[in-house]
């Protein structure tokens, strides 16, 4: 699929704006993304600085990979009354229409129901505006909150991968989420 451009706008929820993630939102997610608890299942580990996030998210403002075969969708989840919940992304391959999605929500914003709220808006958006026919997730066995969420949205676990990673001392299992039909 050849796109001169990525979709831009800020989706509004029932209690957020989703904003496309540019360099202004490094200072305002800084503070959500520096809790090393929130690290616990994936392998990253929280940014350093505000300036080196800025540069990341300054990166990530294209949208799109260097060589222009995925697009790189980012929304951070800002409450009506400018909370910050975390973020969403979306990494689409241009040529199989298939999109792969994650979410990252701070430590006092989980159990409130806003990673389920975004991507509920986001999948349609993202299946009319891109094309997608197949979102997948790849999420941490051990991580429960995760996979309650994408299995409340419909998606379906294809597989079960022993020893997927090694990250911060343990082994980690992955499973592996598909989902065609968007509740």
């Amino acid at each position: 699929m050849e796109l001169s451009s990525f979709d831009d706008t800020s989706q509004p929820t029932e209690r957020m704006f989703l904003e496309p993630i540019s360099e202004r939102h490094a200072a305002v997610l800084f503070q959500g993304l520096s809790d090393p608890d929130c690290y616990r299942y994936i392998p990253q580990e929280p940014p350093i600085s505000v300036e080196t996030l800025a540069i990341r998210y300054r990166q990530l403002e294209s949208r799109r990979s260097p060589d222009g075969n995925e697009a790189w969708l980012n929304w951070a989840m800002l409450g009506h009354d400018g909370v910050a919940h975390g973020y969403v992304q979306a990494t689409i391959d241009l040529q199989s229409l298939r999109a792969w999605i994650a979410y990252f929500v701070f430590a006092r914003s989980r159990r409130h129901g806003y990673a389920n709220e975004a991507l509920r808006t986001l999948l349609p958006r993202l299946r009319e505006r891109y094309g997608v026919v197949q979102f997948l997730a790849e999420i941490d066995a051990r991580n429960e909150a995760s996979i309650r969420l994408v299995e409340a949205l419909g998606f379906v676990r294809e597989r079960h991968v022993k020893a997927a990673d090694e990250f911060k001392g343990a082994i980690s299992d992955e499973y592996h989420y598909t989902l065609i039909e968007i509740r």
